[in-house]
């Protein structure tokens, strides 16, 4: 497996450079000190992917030992419950029809969402979808037919990801519908770092500004929490900046 060193580049301020790797390589990665206040990924990270109920497996990314056991995640958490379920199937995601998550959370535009209920019940989400060819061995987010609605979704609802069930793993499937990524067998999801860190820096402008639009208690804290649970950690002098050029957002 290659080793890499990777600095990462989203702002100006926020220095990175890749050598030349191939996009999608699987790769450890080592993580120098950067000069950003605004971004750190973290080394210890494991996230945990929930692909249906009753198949979830671990996918550690950072990792800098060798030895099989140390590559295992502890297990994703049980659904958190009573959360809003969505359940969508071959017909829903075919027509890209968004019905079934508006029906069950109650949100029919992006003004109406009530982040008080949501927050606290979270959101997740099951995948009822038969595979044309049996044998396709493909995971569910290899499938670009349903990667297409969770883009669908994510347009409508682009700060749905702080109302996912992290504890559940949703919030890393859902980034894996919208980031690049290749499948191991050994690591099961690898991203694109620098796509997960785009979509990570859209997604803490985006949450922040509508927690505090929604006058949410501690924007801050749940929208560093997210970022968190993605393997990213959020300086204070990027929010300074963000309030100084708020967002406008519904």
């Amino acid at each position: 497996m290659a080793t890499a060193k990777l600095i990462f580049p989203v702002h100006p301020c926020i220095t990175k450079s890749a050598p030349s790797l191939p996009p999608w390589i699987s790769c450890k990665c080592i993580f120098p000190s950067m000069s950003s206040p605004f971004i750190t990924p973290r080394q210890d990270f494991a996230a945990s992917v929930s692909f249906n109920p009753s198949g979830n497996f671990d996918l550690p990314l950072f990792d800098d030992n060798d030895d099989e056991e140390s590559r295992k995640a502890p297990p994703p958490l049980p659904p958190t419950v009573g959360r809003f379920e969505v359940v969508i199937d071959n017909d829903t995601i075919r027509h890209l029809d968004l019905s079934p998550f508006q029906t069950v959370t109650g949100i029919t535009s992006a003004s109406s969402a009530d982040p008080g209920e949501f927050l606290d019940r979270t959101i997740g989400f099951t995948i009822n979808y038969n595979r044309d060819d049996p044998y396709d061995q493909r995971e569910l987010s290899e499938f670009p037919d349903i990667r297409l609605w969770f883009v669908r979704l994510d347009v409508a609802y682009p700060w749905l990801p702080v109302l996912l069930d992290w504890r559940a793993g949703e919030l890393a499937r859902y980034a894996a519908m919208l980031v690049p990524h290749q499948m191991s067998i050994r690591m099961g999801v690898v991203y694109n770092p620098e796509a997960l860190e785009l979509f990570v820096m859209k997604k803490v402008f985006v949450v922040y500004s509508w927690l505090k639009h929604k006058n949410v208690p501690k924007p801050k804290l749940k929208t560093c929490d997210m970022a968190r649970m993605l393997g990213f950690g959020i300086g204070d002098e990027l929010f300074d900046l963000i309030d100084q050029q708020p967002l406008l957002i519904s």
